[in-house]
């Protein structure tokens, strides 16, 4: 395939997610069919399933793109230089701002995470796997610098993943906003006092 071609399929790949994110807000995850999608784009349906072989496929594509966004910033506050636990609060604070706003702020694409959540869809388990890494990554950092002390540190990792869950899942956040319990930075404050060292 020469090189044209291989830029306007990998266009052509993008627009259909581009069109398929714009629908599963407008009209929902669940009622958005590839039909719609292949209309919007001036396509026959049997032309978007050149590129996705199924409805799950594109929702699992525009899933991707959105957590990655996410992963994105979340890596690029790990790469920053300066103390690691005013960056380790940034982060914590950014993955859970970057998820309200994207998925519980919209009913339509909460919907949709909802469903990849529960169908367990490999890119939700990538996802998660990813976060937890670049945790660990911070907290790496806080060790070799003196700030944290953690012997174990994927167990770290993922004691502060799920301290912060409720911040965190899409779907908890949810849940949560009207329930009692600790502030962010109060679960922030207590995460990084069990990470801090004893003497």
């Amino acid at each position: 395939m020469t090189l044209i071609a291989e830029h306007i399929e990998g266009d052509t790949r993008d627009r259909i997610l581009e069109v398929a994110e714009r629908l599963f807000r407008q009209i929902g995850y669940q009622k958005t069919t590839v039909g719609d999608i292949a209309k919007e784009l001036r396509m026959s349906p049997a032309n978007v399933y050149r590129f996705f072989e199924s409805k799950k496929a594109i929702h699992q594509a525009v899933a991707r793109s959105l957590m990655g966004e996410v992963e994105l910033e979340a890596q690029r506050i790990v790469a920053r230089p300066g103390p690691v636990k005013e960056r380790f609060r940034e982060l914590l604070t950014t993955i859970h701002r970057m998820n309200t706003e994207r998925y519980v702020g919209d009913n339509k694409l909460h919907e949709m995470v909802a469903i990849a959540m529960e169908e367990d869809w490999d890119v939700c388990v990538a996802h998660m796997e990813c976060i937890a890494g670049v945790i660990g990554q911070m907290i790496a950092q806080g060790v070799a610098s003196g700030e944290f002390e953690a012997p174990d540190l994927q167990l770290a990792s993922l004691c502060a993943c799920t301290a912060m869950i409720r911040f965190f899942h899409p779907q908890m956040i949810a849940q949560c906003a009207t329930k009692p319990g600790p502030t962010i930075d109060q679960m922030i404050d207590f995460v990084i006092a069990g990470l801090s060292p004893r003497h």
